[in-house]
């Protein structure tokens, strides 16, 4: 069996959608704060902890979001039922039936999502996906009055889970999207900082409301005015049903980080990133983007005059669902491909093009 490291453990069970992250930062900087005491939150929520370097090389930061996806409340009606907006993007077939917690100004309460049952439903309705309106979240509530008193409209609900070990090193979990660049932030740092620093400064960062917007990047970029950035995220793994590898490239579960290649990425960054790859013996796939990428690297490398900005990813089935799967040593392949990176910058190194 495959350990799943306690650090990601921890970052994978805590509360964190878009715009409510102080769990989550919470528990990233308790771990930071085990290899540099160089640890910082601002007031978005974004954390940054800092390893020194040791020959006045470039400033790299590491930058993967911390927030989830989830659900905000938006009304409380007469029989207690919660009826929901998204935090981010989902497919609401995927929460028909889903164990949520909602936190409350009293703490984290239990409910789960209902609808109306299929004994119920007219055969053309049978026939259609349910629509996020159709969907409520039951908390056990007597009446509308006794709801109120626990849950407010703008509170905040996850699905409800632990991760779970499939096997040959794979699991299961929600938030792995993108707990697992939070975390390869952080444990990229460590590597750098066990290996006596990098000639410059690393700083990991762990954004926030990534999925409503790339919002901390784009701050977290700006305070920290990095020489270089690498955006840490997940793309989907093509092993997969009904994935097209001609339109997503080929990344199955076990061959190691991806490599984002287009216009948003620069290539010197891209280019040694493959270098460090190859010299430490890392598998790795690429992937092509024309346009925009989806992730803070958008953001990122935009900030003031611009960032050189390189993307890591992992592959990964099933994103934005409770049960989105990865394999472990493709995590742990990013952070030490990004270490690796770190450390053979030269202090004098050139992005100019």
């Amino acid at each position: 069996m495959t350990a799943l490291p306690d650090t990601l453990r921890a970052l994978l069970g805590t509360f964190g959608p878009s715009g409510v992250e102080s769990e989550t930062a919470a528990a990233w900087r308790e771990a930071a704060r085990a290899f540099t005491d160089d640890v910082a939150g601002d007031v978005m929520g974004n954390s940054v902890a800092r390893v020194a370097g040791t020959g006045g090389g470039p400033l790299t930061a590491v930058v993967g979001h911390i927030d989830e996806i989830g659900l905000i409340v938006t009304h409380v009606d007469d029989e207690g039922l919660l009826w929901f907006a998204q935090v981010g993007g989902w497919d609401p077939v995927i929460l028909v039936g889903q164990r949520v917690e909602v936190a409350t100004r009293e703490g984290r309460i239990p409910g789960v999502v209902g609808k109306k049952p299929i004994h119920l439903l007219k055969p053309e309705e049978r026939e259609k996906a349910p629509k996020l309106e159709d969907l409520h979240i039951d908390i056990g509530a007597r009446d509308g009055d006794d709801a109120r008193r626990r849950v407010r409209i703008g509170d905040t609900a996850v699905i409800a889970g632990e991760p779970v070990e499939l096997g040959n090193g794979r699991f299961a979990s929600r938030s792995m999207d993108n707990r697992l660049g939070a975390y390869v932030a952080l444990e990229s740092a460590r590597l750098v900082a066990e290996a006596g620093g990098a000639p410059g400064p690393v700083a990991a960062v762990a954004s926030v409301q990534e999925e409503t917007g790339l919002w901390g990047a784009a701050t977290s970029a700006f305070a920290l005015e990095p020489d270089i950035a690498i955006v840490v995220d997940v793309t989907h793994a093509t092993d997969a049903p009904g994935v097209n590898k001609r339109t997503e490239g080929d990344h199955a579960l076990g061959t190691g980080p991806v490599l984002g290649r287009g216009t948003v990425m620069h290539p010197r960054v891209y280019d040694l990133l493959v270098e460090a790859a190859e010299e430490e013996g890392i598998p790795y796939t690429v992937e092509a983007t024309g346009r925009s990428t989806g992730t803070d690297a958008d953001v990122v490398q935009i900030s003031r005059s611009g960032v050189p900005t390189g993307l890591v990813q992992f592959p990964l089935r099933y994103m934005h669902s409770p049960v989105e799967v990865m394999q472990l040593d493709d995590v742990q392949a990013a952070a030490r491909l990004i270490a690796a990176f770190a450390l053979r910058l030269a202090a004098d190194a050139s992005f100019v093009r």
